[in-house]
């Protein structure tokens, strides 16, 4: 009896270690099984095209330089601005041009000065990277006809030299602009008119540099903005047109010398704003 007693233990032990074994066996199974189906499962979206929503980083606009509705059609020649903050707006006229612009783009970044960018489209295309790097450095930009031409002109010649201007900036840039300066400041000749009726704003100037004098010195051109600056005033300067290195050499003195009376530099938008 001893006997069979031993033999029926030792079939009872074989039993639970096999079963103990069976089971081990059938868990690391199931672990294979579903390790295989994680990894499986990026090729399975790859197949089926189902991924993961991925965001999107945030695309910045090209800018839009409009003008408030009051100045819409209208001629100005300074603004403004409320409780005579002294602030003023430096444009520059007839660029882009090289070696001039990108001279003038390095001091205003040195001293943190945004300006006004009037161009000419014959030198945008001329000089589209110029002009790139011009509004990548956020400077405002304003339409100044594609030739510069002074004469008399009829509609449709007055329509070309404007739209053909606003069509490769924007091509080169994607900016609009509602900003219209007349070449020499003439406002019978055709072009002012059809700006104010597309709803451009016609910007002229209250104290010019008279930078184009090419017998004047460069410091000349520093006392005329110096001395005749008030708030609100819009200042004429050129990158192009001609040789402009006096000009160059003058805008270091004209920037430190209007923050030194206090004021402060505000893109034409910015000063249209501050309008009253």
């Amino acid at each position: 009896m001893d006997k069979y007693l031993g033999k029926q233990r030792r079939i009872l032990k074989v039993l639970a270690i096999a079963s103990i074994g069976f089971a081990l066996g059938m868990l690391l199974h199931l672990k294979v099984q579903t390790d295989e189906s994680n990894q499986a499962a990026p090729e399975k979206q790859a197949l089926t095209g189902a991924k993961a929503p991925i965001q999107q980083p945030a695309i910045t606009p090209p800018p839009a330089f409009t003008v408030p509705a009051k100045f819409a059609g209208k001629t100005f020649y300074d603004v403004k601005p409320d409780d005579r903050e002294k602030v003023v707006a430096l444009t520059i006229d007839d660029g882009p041009q090289a070696p001039e612009t990108p001279q003038i783009l390095d001091i205003l970044q040195s001293h943190t000065v945004k300006a006004t960018f009037f161009v000419v489209g014959k030198a945008v295309e001329a000089n589209p990277e110029i002009f790139q790097r011009t509004v990548a450095e956020g400077h405002a930009i304003g339409n100044h006809t594609w030739h510069h031409w002074y004469r008399r002109m009829s509609r449709a010649t007055a329509r070309s030299e404007i739209e053909r201007t606003a069509e490769i900036i924007q091509k080169t840039t994607g900016v609009k602009t509602s900003l219209f300066r007349p070449p020499g400041g003439f406002l019978n000749n055709g072009l002012a008119a059809y700006a104010k009726s597309q709803k451009q704003a016609v910007v002229m100037w209250s104290v010019s540099s008279a930078d184009t004098d090419p017998r004047a010195k460069p410091e000349a051109f520093v006392n005329n903005v110096l001395k005749g600056v008030k708030p609100g005033s819009i200042i004429l300067m050129h990158d192009g047109g001609g040789d402009r290195s006096g000009s160059v050499k003058a805008l270091p003195g004209i920037i430190s010398g209007l923050k030194q009376k206090g004021y402060r530099f505000v893109t034409l938008p910015e000063l249209l704003e501050m309008s009253k």
